[in-house]
C-alpha cells in the first residue's frame, strides 16, 4: 500500500512540529543544492525557525551572487526588500567608513608616513597640525606635573600636621607623667617626716 496523503495544516504538538521543521528544512536545502548543480541555477534561500528565531540559509554562490539575485528580484518585481530608512542607514555607514579611511590616512601622515605625495600646502597644514598638537601635549604635561606637585605638597603638609599633633601629645603625656612623679615624691617625703605617737617610758617606775 502506498503512503496516505498528508493533510497540510499546522502541527499542534510543539515537539512534533520541531521535528518536522528540521526534516523539511534539511530537505529544502538539499533540493536547493541539487537544482543549483543540476540546472546551474542561482538560488538564495533563507529559513527562520519560528520557535527559536534561528536562521538557516543557503546561497548558490558568493556574496556577489546574492547581490545579483536581489538586484534581479528588484528589477523584475519592482519591489524592494528594504525601505528608505534602511537605505539611509546604509548611506550613513558608507559615510562613516569613508571618514574612518580619511582619519587613517591622516594618522599615517601625522606619523610621517605616506607623505611623499603631499604638496606644499598639504605639508604646511600638516606641520601646523603637528605644532598645535605638540603645544597641547606640552600644556597637558605641565598641568599634570603641577597637579602631582600640589598633591605631593598636600601630603607633606598633612604629614607635618600629624607629626606636630603627635609631638604635642607626647609632651602632654610627659608633663602628666612628671607631675605624677613629683606628687609621689612629695607624698613619700611627707610620710618620712610624719610625727610618731609618744611611747610611754618603760624605765620610769623601776
Amino acid at each position: 500500500m502506498g503512503r496516505g496523503k498528508i493533510e497540510i495544516k499546522r502541527i499542534e504538538n510543539s515537539s512534533n512540529r520541531q521535528v518536522t521543521y528540521s526534516k523539511r528544512r534539511n530537505g529544502i536545502i538539499k533540493k536547493a543544492k541539487e537544482i543549483t548543480v543540476l540546472c546551474d541555477a542561482k538560488v538564495s534561500l533563507i529559513i527562520i525557525n519560528p520557535s527559536s528565531g534561528k536562521m538557516s540559509e543557503y546561497c548558490s554562490g558568493s556574496q556577489e551572487t546574492l547581490l545579483e539575485i536581489l538586484s534581479r528580484y528588484h528589477s523584475q518585481t519592482g519591489l524592494r526588500l528594504w525601505d528608505t530608512k534602511h537605505e539611509n542607514v546604509s548611506n550613513e555607514l558608507d559615510r562613516i567608513k569613508k571618514e574612518n579611511d580619511n582619519m587613517q590616512v591622516h594618522l599615517r601622515h601625522l606619523n610621517g608616513e605616506d607623505i611623499t605625495s603631499m604638496n606644499h600646502i598639504e605639508l604646511g597644514d600638516l606641520e601646523k597640525s603637528l605644532a598645535n598638537g605638540l603645544t597641547a601635549v606640552r600644556d597637558k604635561k605641565t598641568e599634570v606635573a603641577q597637579r602631582h606637585r600640589d598633591s605631593y605638597k598636600a601630603v607633606e603638609d598633612e604629614h607635618d600636621r600629624l607629626n606636630y599633633e603627635l609631638h604635642k601629645q607626647t609632651i602632654k603625656t610627659e608633663d602628666n607623667n612628671l607631675r605624677d612623679i613629683e606628687y609621689q615624691q612629695r607624698m613619700s617625703y611627707m610620710s618620712f617626716f610624719r610625727v610618731q605617737p609618744i611611747q610611754p617610758n618603760l624605765h620610769h617606775d623601776r
